[in-house]
């Protein structure tokens, strides 16, 4: 006679939809972004980051591509640790994440001290207590359901653009073709140094495919998410950056903490602290939101196949969130409140662990396009087995250039994170290691 059957074990939500799979992909990246890479990308590219704004779309678009297509026949949440797991080498997966848990609090970090700066134009106040009370609103929000979360985030991606409309509009008359003939005349140097940090206006777009298990229809919705929140970014991206260079010029964006604010200051005078520093807060806590999401689900994707404490993995009963991964994410976010306040430094910090997810997600397609043709055949986005490996090979050298690209600029978040990726590794090789010798015992 047997027992009862045990209770299934608590579900993510299906709660996202088209719409907020937009907003969550280019939330993530619009607003957060220019409001804290323009500054430093004028200090090493000056008029050349219009060129290099162009070129980090490149990139974008064929990860774009690569995300999409995977996630039309194998979606996910975690979707990027998943992919990497199952078709390319776990250890492999677990090295690009284990780097990721570091950059993806330092993302928070650096949105976090961005917004601090904004806030006191407007009043006074406490960094690091300000920050952490923002990184716990955000928690919250995580913490009770990703529908709650994503709703926020659409409210406030919406607000964020018509915000932006009426800085790009206040701007128009003033436009100067001529900064792109300045860019060019320049030559290649400032361009390809400002290169790893403009690509921070992208990064983020492939967040619409990381809760790929929590949205409706996922294999034509997730893909179509991605590809209009890319539009989206670009469309936007384009206008502010010319919009902003034409009114303040290279040097005032390159010298001033607040670039967005100087230029707005030009053709809203009085109207554009209030402006900017509004978006500045909307943009900010928006990008914070949807990136503390990510972070969680890939403790929790980490957590649910072993490699990581295994309460990780674990959903909670009434909200259907993963609440011991989330918990984790707030507390090492808090953590990294310690770490260098120097912008150059922590965009690399981020920068490089970005690049190799990307690589390796790269090659995870091109594993599914040449060794999982199985996979392959349920793709909704039917790419030729030719076109993805083409795309794969093509987003995996470009990965690795552009994260090389950062050492002639800083070396010193490169010893971070080989320092970091050591520990990890050792951690994985005794956990895999007790693993093994129980299996064997048993």
């Amino acid at each position: 006679m047997t027992g009862p059957a045990s209770a299934p074990s608590p579900a993510l939500k299906h709660g996202v939809g088209l719409l907020d799979l937009v907003m969550l992909g280019a939330g993530t990246a619009i607003g957060a972004a220019i409001f804290s890479v323009l500054g430093p990308a004028s200090q090493v590219g000056g008029a050349g980051i219009l060129i290099a704004a162009g070129l980090a779309a490149v990139p974008m678009i064929v990860f774009a591509l690569i995300y999409a297509y995977m996630a039309s026949a194998l979606p996910k949440t975690a979707a990027s640790y998943e992919w990497q797991r199952l078709l390319t080498k776990p250890w492999i997966a677990f090295a690009v994440v284990w780097m990721r848990i570091l950059s993806n609090a330092v993302v928070m970090i650096v949105l976090g001290r961005v917004l601090v700066s904004y806030l006191s134009m407007v009043i006074e106040v406490p960094a690091a207590p300000t920050m952490l009370g923002l990184f716990a609103l955000i928690f919250a929000l995580n913490f009770v359901g990703v529908k709650v979360a994503a709703k926020a985030q659409t409210a406030m991606m919406l607000l964020l653009l018509a915000v932006f409309a009426i800085f790009v509009a206040s701007g128009a008359h003033s436009l100067k073709p001529h900064l792109f003939v300045e860019a060019v005349n320049g030559g290649w140097g400032p361009i390809l140094a400002a290169l790893p940090l403009m690509i921070q206006l992208f990064l983020g777009i492939e967040t619409a495919t990381e809760v790929g298990e929590e949205v409706r229809d996922p294999k034509r919705t997730v893909p179509l998410g991605l590809a209009l929140a890319l539009a989206l970014t670009v469309v936007v991206y384009v206008s502010i950056a010319f919009t902003a260079l034409s009114l303040a010029g290279v040097d005032t964006l390159a010298s001033n903490k607040a670039p967005l604010l100087a230029a707005a200051e030009v053709s809203l005078g009085g109207w554009a602290k209030p402006l900017i520093v509004g978006a500045a807060l909307l943009a900010l806590t928006k990008s914070m939101n949807a990136i503390f999401l990510v972070f969680t689900r890939f403790l929790y994707a980490m957590g649910r196949s072993g490699v990581l404490p295994a309460k990780l993995g674990e959903v909670h009963p009434r909200f259907g969130t993963p609440h011991w991964a989330t918990i984790t994410a707030f507390a090492l976010t808090a953590a990294c409140v310690l770490l260098p306040s120097s912008l150059l430094f922590l965009l690399l910090a981020i920068n490089i662990p970005t690049m190799m997810k990307y690589a390796v997600s790269c090659l995870a397609a091109f594993n599914m396009a040449t060794k999982h043709l199985e996979l392959h055949a349920e793709a909704r986005l039917r790419f030729s087995k030719r076109a993805v490996q083409v795309l794969a090979v093509v987003g995996l050298l470009v990965a690795i250039a552009i994260a090389a690209l950062g050492l002639g600029t800083d070396w010193r978040p490169y010893v971070l994170l080989g320092g970091w990726l050591a520990v990890g590794m050792i951690y994985y090789a005794v956990t895999l290691g007790r693993r093994n010798a129980n299996e064997a015992s048993a």
